[in-house]
């Protein structure tokens, strides 16, 4: 089911300043320069909704959208980016521990890879501290447009490999591209899904 409205709510340098609302919320995250907030667009068919920019870590605060007055997209800062400051790294770190840990009405993280490249240690880092703190998530790969279909299928089998050497089952997998708009109906259906079953 496509998006229809999404509105810009709220930017919060701290998840005591999110939005008091008991809608669900799906938050997308994912190294700087992944691509994140040119899917965000994609999704939201807006493509000036989540700012791009070539410069990677633009992401830093936590930006709240209202998306069809019935849940929240949350677009949270980039990680592992090294061009700022050890403070400030560690100010962002902070704030996404504490969004993912207290944030009550986080219903599921997406979790942003990039496709080009074999698996990263950040990120399976960052997925093993998800599942060791009972946080859902999901993985999206983005780009995929960017790399033939049979390095996309390699890259993706290692990082199931890498999983699955820790992990007794795989969280749900998404392959995307903002460009050609693959796995917008697969992300959107999931969301729905999801949102259907809540209370139940």
């Amino acid at each position: 089911m496509p998006i229809h409205t999404a509105t810009f709510v709220i930017s919060s340098s701290d998840v005591a300043q999110c939005p008091k609302s008991a809608l669900p919320e799906y938050a997308f995250i994912g190294r700087s320069n992944v691509g994140k907030s040119s899917l965000i667009n994609m999704l939201c068919q807006n493509p000036k909704l989540a700012k791009t920019s070539q410069k990677p870590g633009k992401t830093l605060l936590i930006n709240h959208f209202l998306i069809d007055n019935s849940w929240h997209l949350v677009d949270l800062p980039g990680y592992g980016f090294a061009q700022t400051s050890q403070r400030q790294r560690e100010q962002l770190r902070k704030m996404i521990e504490r969004y993912c840990l207290l944030r009550e009405q986080l219903t599921n993280l997406f979790v942003l890879v990039d496709c080009r490249h074999e698996p990263q240690q950040i990120d399976l880092d960052f997925m093993n501290w998800l599942g060791e703190n009972e946080i859902p998530f999901s993985i999206v790969f983005t780009k995929a447009d960017k790399v033939s279909k049979g390095r996309l299928s390699e890259n993706i089998t290692n990082y199931k490999l890498r999983l699955e050497a820790t992990w007794e089952e795989l969280p749900p997998i998404f392959i995307t591209s903002a460009e050609s708009k693959l796995g917008k109906d697969e992300l959107t259906t999931y969301i729905e899904d999801i949102n259907a079953h809540l209370g139940e």
